[in-house]
């Protein structure tokens, strides 16, 4: 039997986790899996569980958000990042999950984690921690994270963190300095900055898909700057719902490695967790860093003629 370690944080979304736990266990059961499982109860749990057992289990799976994911890769990556991790998705956004297309129902994400097959994803790293998606700060972190995303799916992603601003002296815009591993600088104030790999941040700001790979050894870097007036905001607006990254207000780059000269205690969050700003920060990608487990792909229906039904003698 596969030893399995599970990571379940109990209070993750609507505490679906919770219910569910002894089901999930029976299908890792079925699927030939000795299952050991950490509940965690305080925040940094997920990292110490995987530091304390990771040397005991062949396989790590995390049930839990974003933040309780983003425990468990930093825990991997300070043991080599070698042991596979499977994530099933329990929080309220799940940016990561979404990104991979992995199931949010819980007994179907397990069953995948038992069927499905591990590929290799690049990480980043922010001075000496990691994220396993996205570095922001400004406008839509603080907002995106706090908003339940049923809400967020009414109103639309980028529209409703820009379009809820009533007045522009709501945006606070940071004067910062990016100098990109070729030597490319960007300078100017930014309402809003993401170093990401992935397609969507906060559950609200949707990437391009086609510029964005998962594990081709670059990040991503979107940029905000302050709009003059209600005009630019909604030109800002609809070029973000387009994916138009080429206006005056936005800048898109790849990279693979960045620093940022910012004001020392300006906040960022990692994978939606509030991290502590300092003046330079390095932040770089770590190329196939975590082997994550992917659902099997699923077979294409037969669109041809219908095939009569047989009954069962």
């Amino acid at each position: 039997m596969k030893k399995v370690l599970l990571i379940v944080n109990p209070c993750a979304g609507q505490k679906k986790a919770r219910r569910f736990l002894m089901d999930m266990v029976a299908i890792l059961n079925r699927g030939d899996c000795q299952v050991l499982v950490h509940v965690t109860a305080a925040p940094g749990d997920g990292e110490a569980a995987v530091l304390r057992y990771a040397g005991e289990v062949e396989q790590i799976l995390c049930c839990g958000g974003d933040g309780t994911f983003h425990e468990v890769v930093s825990g991997l990556l300070k043991c080599g990042g070698e042991i596979p991790l499977g994530y099933i998705p329990a929080g309220s956004t799940n940016d990561f999950a979404a990104s991979l297309k992995l199931s949010t129902n819980l007994l179907q994400a397990t069953r995948d984690t038992v069927d499905g097959s591990p590929v290799k994803l690049d990480v980043g790293r922010f001075n000496d921690t990691y994220f396993s998606y996205v570095a922001s700060f400004g406008m839509f972190t603080k907002v995106s994270y706090a908003t339940p995303q049923s809400v967020k799916n009414i109103l639309g992603h980028a529209a409703y963190a820009l379009g809820g601003i009533q007045e522009l002296s709501q945006l606070k815009s940071y004067p910062l300095r990016f100098t990109l591993e070729d030597g490319t600088v960007i300078q100017d104030s930014f309402i809003f900055g993401a170093v990401s790999n992935t397609f969507r941040v906060g559950g609200i700001l949707t990437l391009d898909a086609a510029q964005v790979d998962m594990s081709d050894g670059s990040l991503e870097l979107l940029l905000i700057r302050p709009p003059r007036n209600l005009l630019e905001l909604s030109e800002c607006v609809v070029a973000l719902q387009q994916k138009n990254y080429n206006g005056s207000l936005l800048t898109f780059v790849k990279t693979a490695a960045l620093t940022v000269q910012a004001p020392e205690k300006m906040p960022w969050t990692l994978d939606g967790e509030m991290e502590n700003g300092c003046n330079q920060i390095e932040i770089r990608c770590v190329h196939h860093a975590i082997s994550v487990i992917a659902p099997p792909k699923k077979e294409k229906k037969n669109r041809g003629k219908r095939l009569p039904r047989v009954d069962s003698p």
